[in-house]
């Protein structure tokens, strides 16, 4: 059996007894926080083993692994141990990211197929990179997969005078931001996204595998090297298999919360 220090990010925090808070709903907490943390990957512990860490009842125990099966977080099959649900991706917020990488470091074996890469023209997607509508731009269309499974219908736009060598790149199995780094020597330092719950359209819902009027999240992107907008990026990624995870402290810059209708459109 893989056991784990009793201290540290995989290890468990004591319950506070004096809490309003049940002592359940508290084990679940710690629980998620071990998960997202990376804990429990190659199995996730017994009733008995977790009644003996917190030192709580198997009562308790039940009602957290409850919550925790209630949010597809963990996976209890008649006859068989629980275990995490490995089908969901996390991906974090706030930072700059590769969801290539992103799958891979979370042991996940991930492929692309190629949908479409060639040169194109789009007035829109121009505006959005700060250049003439009728600019020259490379579009990379794919269907991201994780496990064999759909994850992602993803589309990005690049200027075609910084972005012309990737046209010959296979994409099958690398990331953009790899082959942009290689072949073009242009580097994504940051950018801005925006996220929102959204209904694929046919195609879209046809390629992620999706039933019909079913929901998915839309993440819209501009990546930048340094000041300059390099890519616009449309992404349909299916709500089932995403977790965004953000981090905070104290010392954390506040966001104000606005009605939709009162927020500047990006």
């Amino acid at each position: 059996m893989t056991t784990e220090p009793p201290h540290g990010a995989h290890g468990p925090r004591p319950l506070d007894r004096r809490s309003p808070l049940p002592l359940w709903a508290q084990l679940s907490a710690d629980l998620r926080r071990r998960m997202e943390a990376g804990a429990f990957r190659e199995e996730f512990p017994a009733e008995h083993r977790l009644t003996g860490e917190y030192e709580v009842s198997r009562h308790t125990v039940r009602e957290a692994l409850r919550k925790l099966r209630a949010e597809g977080l963990v996976i209890a099959e008649r006859g068989r141990t629980s275990r995490l649900d490995t089908r969901r991706i996390q991906q974090p917020l706030g930072s700059l990211y590769s969801l290539f990488r992103e799958l891979e470091g979370q042991g996940v074996e991930q492929r692309s197929e190629v949908l479409r890469l060639e040169r194109t023209a789009d007035g829109t997607v121009a505006g959005h990179l700060g250049l003439v509508p009728e600019a020259p731009l490379v579009v990379l269309e794919r269907l991201r997969l994780a496990d064999g499974e759909p994850l992602a219908h993803d589309t990005a736009y690049l200027p075609a005078e910084v972005a012309e060598p990737l046209l010959d790149a296979d994409f099958g199995h690398t990331s953009l931001y790899g082959e942009l780094t290689r072949r073009c020597e242009v580097k994504v330092t940051g950018g801005r996204e925006r996220i929102q719950p959204f209904l694929p359209d046919i195609r879209q819902a046809w390629l992620l595998g999706l039933a019909d009027r079913e929901a998915a999240f839309a993440i819209e992107r501009i990546g930048q090297a340094g000041e300059r907008p390099v890519e616009w990026r449309e992404t349909v990624v299916r709500g089932d298999r995403f977790t965004f995870v953000a981090e905070w402290s104290g010392d954390s810059r506040a966001v104000a919360l606005a009605p939709r209708a009162s927020c500047p459109s990006s």
